[in-house]
């Protein structure tokens, strides 16, 4: 699978495509591109029903804000390190 995208625009989301990928695989890739890229949003794709669990569970465990939850796409805003 492809690694998360790196876009110019701090503003945009990073994408991690993890369509295809089953538990807990999504929530493993999304967490390793929040560590490797820091702070800011991330859109997630992922198609395994289990994801609907899993992210908002991650996203809640990490002090992270779900953003958007909606058709295999799930989007979260992570804060900068206090």
């Amino acid at each position: 699978m492809a690694p998360a995208t790196i876009n110019a625009d701090p503003a945009s989301p990073r994408h991690i495509d993890a369509r295809g990928l089953r538990c807990p695989l999504p929530a493993l890739r999304l967490a390793r591109a929040v560590r490797e890229g820091g702070p800011g949003r991330y859109r997630l794709l992922a198609d395994d029903p289990a994801a609907a669990l899993d992210i908002p569970a991650l996203a809640a465990e990490r002090g992270w804000t779900l953003v958007a939850s909606a058709a295999d796409i799930y989007e979260v805003e992570v804060p900068a390190a206090r």
